[in-house]
């Protein structure tokens, strides 16, 4: 499971020109599952991302997390987050895990974050054209692969 997290001061995203989630200060959080990844992976990176002190203190130091600052979380599917770029131009997306795989895990890690205190968890629509809007702040941007974590 792969994550792409800006810390924003607004997002939103939209399908069809309807909104279908919309923050502001907190997490714009793009998901990428892969073939193999399962609900404990799921749920390590949902305590992982509530817990980043990434956002500014008193002293201007980044040393809050999102559950300190009550921010929210705008969860956007991205299948693309599991492109191989290694041979050629064109993208393989062979260990993208298949959307009756990927879906109910994007869902668990909504509900994941929600269990670790994060009170809104706002959604794009899974396998949507979706169109994203952003103000980053900072900018901060973070990359979390679950391979990597302890």
């Amino acid at each position: 499971m792969k994550a792409v997290i800006q810390l924003v001061s607004e997002c939103s995203v939209t399908v069809d020109d309807r909104i279908t989630g919309k923050i502001n200060k907190g997490f714009l959080i793009l998901l990428g599952v892969e073939q193999g990844d399962t609900q404990k992976q799921a749920e390590k990176l949902s305590a992982k991302i509530s817990g980043l002190r990434v956002f500014k203190d008193d002293q201007d130091k980044m040393n809050l997390s999102l559950t300190d600052i009550g921010g929210g979380v705008l969860v956007v599917s991205n299948f693309t987050l599991c492109g191989n770029c290694r041979k050629g131009r064109r993208p393989s997306f062979d260990m993208a895990a298949r959307p009756e795989t990927a879906q109910p895990l994007y869902e668990y890690f909504c509900e994941c974050m929600k269990n670790n205190g994060i009170s809104l968890v706002e959604k794009g629509i899974f396998g949507a054209d979706m169109k994203v809007r952003l103000l980053n702040d900072g900018p901060v941007t973070l990359i979390i692969d679950t391979k990597d974590l302890a």
